[in-house]
């Protein structure tokens, strides 16, 4: 259904840099630098079709995380979802909900983890059964 997701960035390099570390938990490896020709710069994460997309915004105004917004990585297991918060938070995330771990749900158990980026986007580990 998504083709892509971007979000805004304050400081391009060192949110390149913190997810090069943090999605290469899930097996993404490099990423793809474009400059607009509005001199607007962005980064391309791209892994099993999907792309994520960190920019600076393109009406010069200060990047802002959406409050309800949650980007979810899906994980291969739930060893997975625990490491991808922990490499996170080892390069400057913070930790939020609970611990990462199992939860009962209406979509039945899901180790989940929770954590803020750098520029406060509300990111998501994934791991669907028990």
């Amino acid at each position: 259904m998504f083709s892509h997701i971007m979000i805004g960035t304050n400081d391009i390099e060192k949110s390149k840099a913190f997810y090069e570390k943090v999605l290469a938990v899930l097996g993404v490896q490099g990423s793809m630098d474009n400059t607009a020709a509005s001199g607007h710069k962005r980064v391309f994460f791209m892994h099993n079709g999907g792309t994520l997309a960190l920019s600076e915004p393109i009406n010069d105004e200060e990047a802002t995380c959406a409050n309800g917004m949650t980007i979810g990585f899906a994980c291969n297991s739930p060893e997975q979802v625990k490491e991808l918060h922990d490499v996170a938070i080892a390069n400057g995330a913070t930790s939020i909900e609970n611990p990462p771990g199992l939860r009962e749900g209406a979509m039945g158990p899901m180790h989940l983890s929770y954590f803020r980026d750098l520029d406060g986007h509300k990111i998501c580990g994934i791991h669907r059964g028990a």
